[in-house]
């Protein structure tokens, strides 16, 4: 069964989990982007970042390379913004009808998943969602151990 791997990635290091999960399901990827650019700025980014997330706000994204409704896997990446998921990830997940969908979630984060799993579920009302899996950096340095993440990946094949 075909799977496929969405994810959005500001710093790069969702985008570098997706691309191993991607390498060992031999899944289709997918990276969603935003049309309208964020600043570089990082305390200016912080700060629209909180707005985003506090105010429901969905970014608009670039035109999608595949349709996720003809995928009954999908393995969801996301940061973690402000305890919860990235706002082009809600976008994505907007246009989906998860019902009867199997999904596989991956957060990544400098600090906690906060309500990312629950936040997840309930946005994904109708899909059979895993657990989320954790994945820990530090200054761009990956935390959770790689055999941490193998081992996740086998839940899926």
């Amino acid at each position: 069964m075909k799977k496929l791997v969405v994810y959005y990635s500001l710093s790069g290091n969702t985008r570098a989990v997706a691309r191993r999960i991607a390498r060992a399901l031999r899944a289709d990827l997918m990276e969603l982007r935003t049309v309208k650019a964020y600043p570089d700025d990082y305390d200016v980014l912080l700060s629209l970042g909180q707005k985003e997330v506090k105010s429901g706000y969905m970014p608009q994204l670039t035109a999608l390379p595949y349709d996720a409704a003809k995928y009954d896997t999908i393995i969801l990446g996301t940061p973690v913004w402000w305890s919860s998921y990235a706002p082009a990830v809600k976008k994505f997940m907007s246009t989906v009808k998860w019902k009867g969908k199997q999904v596989f979630p991956f957060a990544t984060n400098e600090g906690e998943l906060g309500h990312t799993p629950s936040d997840l579920r309930k946005a994904m009302r109708g899909a059979q969602v895993a657990p989320v899996l954790n994945v820990k950096f530090e200054n761009g340095v990956q935390l959770t151990a790689p055999a941490e993440i193998k081992e996740w990946i086998a839940t899926i094949e």
